[in-house]
């Protein structure tokens, strides 16, 4: 008499059995596919300039165009980071495929050794596909020593194919700016007391 009632409560236990594999499986395939989301959304911003990410160029275009852009220049440094960091020049006038040179100057202001990086965008934010970088400090460690200065290089253009964008025929100026902030130091490891003899003779 007990057997019908075994098997009526065994079949919600299957598919409570069921139910928790599919969403293990959910589970796993989401956090999947965030681990690949993110190079994927990082190859897609370089190759497109989405959210103002600007090219990188090995040289320089074949011809400089009639008309010119401001360019101007913005330095921030996240909190955290005692360094001084601003560019040389607040703007500048470049005409649209010629190469320009500017420079950053970072100032350790601290009483010891620190480590920073920089990241950088452009804006409007469509323009980063037209942005093209040959030379630039970002992402890359800069480690300065306590009261150390430091020139950095930035060399751009901006691509002439921006003229075949209509959406960008009213541009007059281009933002670029660079964000410094602190890198995480490597734990040191921990010296190791010397072994001592505690026999005795």
């Amino acid at each position: 008499m007990t057997a019908p009632n075994h098997h009526r409560q065994s079949k919600p236990l299957r598919r409570d059995v069921v139910v928790a594999a599919c969403c293990g499986a959910l589970v796993a395939s989401m956090v999947g596919a965030a681990y690949a989301a993110v190079p994927f959304y990082t190859w897609f911003c370089k190759t497109t300039g989405f959210g103002g990410t600007t090219q990188v160029a090995e040289r320089a275009p074949d011809h400089i165009l009639g008309r010119s852009l401001t360019i101007r220049f913005d330095s921030n440094v996240t909190p955290g980071l005692p360094w001084k960091f601003q560019p040389e020049q607040n703007e500048i006038q470049v005409r649209i495929g010629e190469v320009a040179t500017v420079h950053y100057r970072v100032v350790n202001e601290a009483a010891r050794e620190i480590a920073g990086q920089a990241g950088y965008n452009v804006s409007p934010p469509t323009v980063g596909a037209y942005f093209d970088k040959i030379n630039c400090f970002c992402f890359t460690e800069q480690r300065l020593k306590a009261g150390e200065t430091r020139e950095m290089t930035v060399v751009f253009y901006v691509d002439p194919s921006i003229v075949k964008d209509h959406d960008q025929d009213d541009l007059n100026t281009i933002t670029l700016s660079y964000t410094f902030y602190r890198l995480r130091e490597p734990e040191r490891p921990v010296a190791e007391a010397p072994e001592t003899n505690s026999s005795k003779l």
